[in-house]
């Protein structure tokens, strides 16, 4: 898992890397949110979901409380067809999980100040974003990608949780939840159908 984890974080900063100088104008600060309380969904690989994990099992047990309501909030809010605002944004409007935010969150920026119309990026840095999720679902091939909240309950199962660990493919453990979740199954986003 280390050697993905790697691969990931390689991907996460040849992203960052290469479209530099299209971001370099942003007008995105800490505390200015908008993606965090207006953009939908968060999409991440179980792989990021890991990640994320980790980060969650650093917090004191009444951030940990407060974060699970959170949570769960936020999946019975989406399985209403609601939005909400990211389980992870804190009071102050800043990320919880910054250092381990997930590629949906790091690809995001604005070259004009949101509004109603919603960020502005540069066009390169969408198809760039595009190679990047195809590269990062490449890696974590024995996973999934959906709604952050989704993945992360789904890693809350410790039989899908070993599942995957053992680096074993396993759709069927997912099915019913992943159908009515529209969970992907990473394998078949990346074309690699064995």
């Amino acid at each position: 898992m280390d050697a993905k984890i790697s691969r990931m974080w390689t991907v996460y900063n040849r992203f960052e890397e290469e479209t530099a100088e299209f971001r370099g104008n942003a007008v995105c600060e800490p505390g200015c949110a908008f993606c965090c309380t207006n953009m939908g969904t968060v999409d991440i690989t179980t792989l990021e979901g890991l990640l994320i994990r980790e980060q969650m099992g650093k917090l004191k047990r009444p951030q940990a409380a407060a974060l699970a309501k959170a949570l769960n909030r936020d999946i019975r809010k989406r399985e209403q067809g609601q939005k909400n605002n990211c389980p992870f944004l804190q009071k102050n409007r800043r990320c919880q999980i910054y250092t381990s935010r997930p590629f949906s969150c790091r690809q995001l920026y604005s070259l004009k100040r949101c509004g109603e119309q919603g960020p502005t990026v540069h066009r390169q840095v969408v198809k760039q974003a595009r190679t990047a999720v195809a590269q990062l679902q490449s890696i974590d091939e024995t996973g999934y990608s959906g709604h952050l909240s989704f993945i992360l309950h789904m890693l809350g199962s410790e039989k899908l949780l070993s599942v995957y660990l053992a680096g074993e493919f396993k759709p069927e453990e997912i099915m019913v939840f992943g159908k009515s979740h529209q969970i992907a199954i990473n394998r078949m986003m990346s074309g690699d159908r064995r």
